[in-house]
């Protein structure tokens, strides 16, 4: 009995990595080393490979995939041949090569009824790059722009949704890594460098998790360099928007040390990009 490619790679993503290693130390009769990987028809090299990843055998499995596009290339088995590469590498954690032949197959094939799935897997390869705010997020911009593909191109596939939260948190790292630069500068009394930091935050990630630390320190820095106006701005702006928040309060009381009260500036440009926060956008 031939097992369905698609049904087998939604199962294995939703039950995890751990379903596949129970299948590798159960199952005793597939032997990549017995079996004639270059002569054997590409059907036949095919469900070779999925039986190998369904028994957890996910290296031999990606030598099956290999020899189709060798044997065979532009050919159905290995169109169909790149897409299980594609998964073997991206779940193997050859993240890098996973991305490669991904984006080879989405080149090839752009409309094929796999290419969503393939170009979810390029999100997902690059999400599993992405590292501490302290270093380069380079992983994070290239998620949004695969996922921001997916959702795009195909956007009534079944991965639109967990792209999207890939999205959110790739957004979230970037905000992050520029609110950590910000607080270098500010510890620094470097406030224009912080606040061109924070306003990055507020402008371009507006719904990320740092959008409230970063109008605290914009009240803190401009409160800092005298400019209370701006302050107030950003301290309405926050009570506005997050009116529990602690950084609203911890905003409220530094202005209250001076006797002025959060109050909004609508010339500000901290103002204008309030109005977005209460849309939404």
């Amino acid at each position: 009995m031939k097992i369905t490619a698609r049904a087998l790679l939604v199962s294995l993503l939703l039950a995890g990595t751990g379903a596949v290693v129970t299948g590798c130390n159960t199952d005793k009769d597939i032997d990549i080393t017995k079996l004639g990987v270059e002569s054997d028809p590409p059907e036949t090299l095919y469900n070779q490979g999925l039986a190998n990843i369904k028994a957890g055998n996910m290296t031999e499995a990606g030598k099956k995939f290999d020899a189709i596009n060798k044997q065979q290339p532009f050919s159905e088995w290995a169109r169909k041949a790149l897409v299980m590469s594609t998964f073997v590498k991206y779940r193997t954690g050859q993240y890098d090569d996973a991305v490669q032949t991904g984006n080879s197959y989405l080149k090839q094939y752009p409309g094929s009824e796999d290419a969503d799935y393939v170009q979810y897997l390029v999100g997902s390869s690059y999400a599993k790059q992405i590292v501490d705010v302290t270093q380069d997020q380079r992983a994070a911009q290239q998620t949004i722009e695969a996922m921001n593909k997916l959702v795009s191109n195909y956007p009534n596939s079944q991965y639109v949704s967990d792209g999207q939260a890939k999205i959110r948190f790739a957004r979230d790292q970037l905000a992050g890594k520029e609110m950590q630069v910000g607080r270098y500068y500010l510890e620094r009394k470097d406030y224009l460098a912080a606040i061109a930091r924070f306003r990055i935050v507020v402008e371009q990630y507006p719904t990320t998790n740092q959008i409230e630390e970063a109008l605290a320190r914009l009240v803190e820095a401009y409160y800092a360099m005298g400019i209370v106006q701006e302050a107030q701005t950003a301290a309405a702006v926050l009570g506005h928007n997050y009116p529990d928040s602690r950084w609203y309060a911890d905003s409220y009381k530094l202005l209250r040390t001076s006797g002025v009260e959060p109050r909004e500036n609508e010339g500000s440009w901290i103002s204008r990009a309030g109005k977005k926060l209460l849309l939404g956008t």
